[in-house]
């Protein structure tokens, strides 16, 4: 685990890391692919990436998970990103794939995305990102797989959407095995209100189950951390 000092430290050495994931991807396989996160910490990574020089006409970005709304809402994760990162971007080198959100209705806005996916990814069994962005909630959920709700059982599907009874609306989630596909998979996680779920994740105790803590299904992440995140002894 990665441990920093504040937001900054860590989004400036996430984005360092996400340069040389990046470069090294497109040298060996002609592309990098990411899935994004929504949430407050990725925010400022997206920021330092706006500045940075890559070759993004050889990045395709995809969304972890997004919210029931369309993309001009303030709570939509593709606005937050397009704000952020993608609006900066040379517009003819952008291959950016956002959810295409219907609000009214959420199991063919997922339908629609898982079908995009597996397009990109044709003859493969799972979705082979180069890396999934993935942040944490106080709750430990991740992307949006919430705690006890019907897409932390799903198997099959690579992208659907998830009622999450506690916030009374749809969200929509890549599936624990659609990220864990991924050849790296990074928590990027900021905030003392996310002490205690950290610890839960993290702990080797056999009577926390994924179920009331999904980001346990994330199998053998690279943590970026801030301290004030970390329980003290």
């Amino acid at each position: 685990m990665q441990v920093f000092e504040s937001l900054d430290e860590l989004s400036n050495a996430a984005a360092d890391a996400f340069c040389k994931a990046a470069k090294e991807a497109i040298e060996q396989r002609g592309v990098f692919r990411v899935t994004l996160s929504g949430g407050s910490t990725p925010k400022r990574l997206y920021e330092l990436l706006a500045t940075k020089e890559l070759p993004w006409q050889n990045i395709e970005f995809y969304w972890g998970d997004e919210r029931n709304v369309t993309e001009d809402n303030l709570d939509s994760n593709y606005r937050m990103v397009r704000e952020a990162l993608l609006s900066h971007l040379p517009a003819d080198s952008l291959h950016a794939f956002p959810v295409p959100v219907d609000p009214d209705n959420p199991a063919a806005t997922a339908e629609a995305y898982e079908k995009t996916l597996r397009e990109t990814f044709a003859g493969s069994d799972v979705p082979t990102w180069d890396l999934a962005l993935l942040g944490m909630g106080d709750d430990a959920h991740t992307a949006s797989l919430f705690p006890e709700t019907k897409a932390i059982e799903q198997n099959d599907r690579w992208f659907v959407e998830n009622w999450v009874p506690k916030m009374k609306t749809y969200r929509y989630t890549l599936t624990a095995p659609a990220i864990n596909s991924a050849r790296q998979r990074w928590f990027l996680i900021g905030g003392s209100n996310k002490r205690q779920a950290l610890a839960s994740v993290r702990s080797s105790a056999s009577d926390l189950p994924a179920a009331l803590f999904p980001s346990r299904l994330i199998e053998s992440p690279t943590w970026f951390v801030t301290r004030d995140a970390v329980a003290t002894a």
